[in-house]
């Protein structure tokens, strides 16, 4: 069977994740990348052996060989992107969050729906997550019997918004790790938030030049009567063995569970310079070959298209986060409950 010809947008952190997976899949050639970074886009380009690399997003999208396109630029850069993807007729998957605004979601799914019979995806990965496809499969089994209490904290050092992102003042952990959390909550009850109400506080980051929110707490009501606490930080010290503090706990009517992420599956290393939590879970390689939850939402994409098959997350779910994120937001400024429809 002949190889589904692929383009990559966005060759940060998580675009090389794309790639190095896409090179490693027998299913798929990756025709091309594209970066506004030239020299990015070169250097990707050379590392997993990609003929050519754009800055221009349209010469990609206009390769009738590529029929499918990764997303995976900054949050708050995926309208524009999403939509000539579509228009070109492309299968896209998009990083999460699927934009930063419900009207700039409604946008990209109105051209995706114009588009027709194109697989559309947004990778929220967490639901390949070994721990908490678990939860699930407890839920779903009745062995927690009525999932009633939830709380989901997803947080990050300020290496993040300090180091590793320049372009965070641009946006917020609410956005960044804050999309997670919140699917995870609609996932996990298999419901949908009617009530929202969340604090914040802008005082550490914007002390160090970035313009953006340290923190959200948020408390979210489902309709069927479930309640989930979500709190995303973005101030943690650079002291942690790992970026990422990452703990769940689904509390049923008959049973409990607790998950704690933060240890990447508790493999812990320690020399005479640091003590770390080596990644067990997300993409790790193992004998050289990429690996983890992280991974298989990918593959998972992947596998639809060249199946045609529907991705088990859709446009509605990347529409339904970008809402309740917005919720969040606008309760913290009014300081009052929102309600959502």
């Amino acid at each position: 069977m002949d190889k589904v010809g692929f383009g990559l947008i966005g060759t940060g952190l998580w675009g090389e994740n794309h790639a190095r997976t896409y090179v490693g899949s027998r299913d798929v050639d990756l025709k091309a990348i594209c970066d506004l970074n030239v020299d990015r886009a070169k250097k990707i380009a050379g590392k997993y052996g990609v003929k050519d690399y754009y800055t221009d997003h349209n010469e990609l999208l206009s390769r009738d060989d590529i029929e499918a396109v990764a997303i995976a630029t900054p949050d708050f850069a995926h309208t524009e992107l999403a939509v000539s993807a579509a228009k070109a007729g492309k299968h896209i998957l998009i990083e999460k969050p699927l934009a930063t605004s419900v009207e700039d979601c409604e946008k990209i799914l109105s051209a995706v729906k114009d588009a027709g019979d194109i697989k559309f995806m947004v990778d929220f990965h967490n639901r390949w997550n070994p721990p908490f496809v678990n939860a699930r499969t407890a839920i779903d089994g009745g062995e927690l019997g009525k999932p009633m209490l939830m709380y989901v904290r997803l947080n990050d050092t300020i290496f993040v918004p300090t180091e590793m992102l320049s372009w965070a003042s641009k946006s917020e952990v609410a956005w960044f790790v804050g999309s997670h959390a919140v699917d995870l909550t609609r996932w996990l009850f298999d419901d949908e938030v009617c009530k929202v109400y969340a604090v914040s506080r802008s005082e550490v980051l914007k002390s160090r030049g970035v313009d953006t929110p340290d923190f959200y707490e948020a408390i979210l009501e489902f309709k069927n009567g479930g309640v989930a606490t979500v709190e995303n930080c973005w101030i943690l010290p650079d002291s942690l063995p790992t970026v990422i503090d990452f703990k769940c706990q689904v509390i049923g009517s008959e049973g409990a569970m607790y998950m704690d992420l933060s240890s990447n599956g508790v493999n812990q290393k320690y020399t005479k310079n640091e003590a770390s939590y080596p990644d067990t879970l997300v993409y790790p390689s193992i004998h050289g070959k990429p690996t983890g939850f992280a991974i298989e939402s990918i593959r998972h994409f992947i596998d639809c298209v060249v199946n045609d098959k529907e991705p088990m997350v859709n446009g509605k779910d990347g529409l339904e986060a970008t809402r309740i994120i917005s919720a969040i937001q606008e309760s913290s400024k009014k300081g009052e409950p929102v309600y959502l429809d």
